[in-house]
């Protein structure tokens, strides 16, 4: 018999933060930068954790470039050659700290890693990414991954229970992709129905990680910045930011599309027809689709929605008198709420 979990699982639009009294005077009290041991490679990370997602259309060195001027971190794409990695490397040494190498898991994967780590040393940071990480396959290539690369930081998902997040953990991942099916281009959910709301899938997972001294990085479904704020909230290590980082000059996607006086870029899913089309010759017989494209509008440097959304959480922190981002979790309380925010921050698109 199919077993029905009865426990109220919430999304970021089921609730707000209440505030609490602070001593706080201005938004630029607060300090946004973390500090973070860990737990495998035994490695130290000091940034401000949010991450730019590893889509060809967001996770562009180009983003990398201009991210790191504000300390946030870049999960590079996988579809770069080692050569394209080694000219980007060259005039960009003091910021290899902040990005990192994403790979599958084929062959052809892991030898182009090793290539790259092997041509550029100093990168510190590897994303295991596949869509489902609850495969036996998928665990044994994160203990590979270890085993062939002892001193990296390893990203690995996606997972949205306690049970795979521990065992991660224990199999050499330091940081947890936490996430299936709230990306706003991902459609795993109407396609398989399966999926986990973001909220609970936080609350939940950062619990089980870090009872293992390990870390998580929240992985879709932030709209605005609010959305960042409460995943903090919540207990996320880390935030990935995917729709919310498209449409800029240094997102990918190809050039700007004109249409009745203004301007919109592509912005596509990794499992959609549009990615599959471009990396892999096109959809295999055995799968479906599961993702979409969108033209997303055109919004000039990606530095300045980024300074909106640093803002925001700035602003949140104020609002319940946290100093240091490290407090925000432990000083928020959340309010179910009875109906949507008005998502006045998400973009409108046109979808193909």
């Amino acid at each position: 018999m199919p077993h029905i979990d009865n426990n109220i699982k919430l999304d970021f639009k089921d609730v707000l933060i209440r505030p609490k009294r602070s001593t706080l005077k201005s938004r630029a009290d607060v300090d946004l930068t973390r500090q973070f041991l860990f737990r495998n490679s035994k490695k130290t990370y000091e940034g401000i954790p949010i991450m730019a997602s590893n889509m060809d259309t967001v996770g562009t060195f180009e983003m990398a470039s201009q991210l790191s001027k504000l300390q946030i971190f870049t999960t590079v794409h996988k579809h770069y050659t080692v050569e394209q990695w080694k000219e980007f490397a060259e005039g960009n040494k003091e910021i290899l700290s902040n990005v990192a190498i994403s790979t599958g898991m084929t062959e052809n994967d892991f030898k182009k890693l090793r290539d790259v780590i092997t041509a550029i040393p100093e990168i510190e940071y590897i994303c295991v990414d596949v869509a489902n990480g609850y495969s036996e396959h998928f665990v044994e290539f994160v203990r590979y991954v270890r085993k062939e690369f002892p001193d990296k930081t390893i990203i690995a998902g996606n997972v949205v229970t306690c049970e795979m997040v521990e065992e991660l953990i224990l199999s050499g991942a330091d940081i947890v992709k936490c996430g299936i099916g709230p990306g706003s281009v991902c459609t795993t959910r109407l396609k398989t129905g399966v999926g986990y709301p973001q909220l609970s899938c936080i609350l939940e997972c950062a619990d089980a990680a870090h009872g293992l001294g390990g870390h998580i990085v929240s992985d879709g479904g932030c709209t605005n910045p609010g959305d960042v704020a409460k995943a903090f909230g919540a207990g996320a290590d880390f935030v990935m930011l995917g729709g919310m980082f498209a449409g800029h000059d240094e997102s990918g996607a190809g050039d700007i599309i004109e249409r009745n006086g203004r301007k919109f870029k592509l912005f596509y899913g990794m499992s959609s027809k549009t990615a599959m089309d471009k990396h892999s010759g096109g959809v295999a017989e055995y799968r479906a689709s599961e993702g979409k494209t969108v033209e997303v509008p055109y919004r000039g440097s990606v530095l300045n929605t980024a300074q909106d959304i640093l803002g925001g959480v700035r602003s949140c922190c104020t609002y319940v008198g946290a100093s240091k981002l490290k407090e925000l979790s432990r000083r928020t309380t959340f309010i179910r709420v009875s109906q949507q925010l008005n998502e006045i921050f998400t973009p409108n698109t046109v979808q193909h």
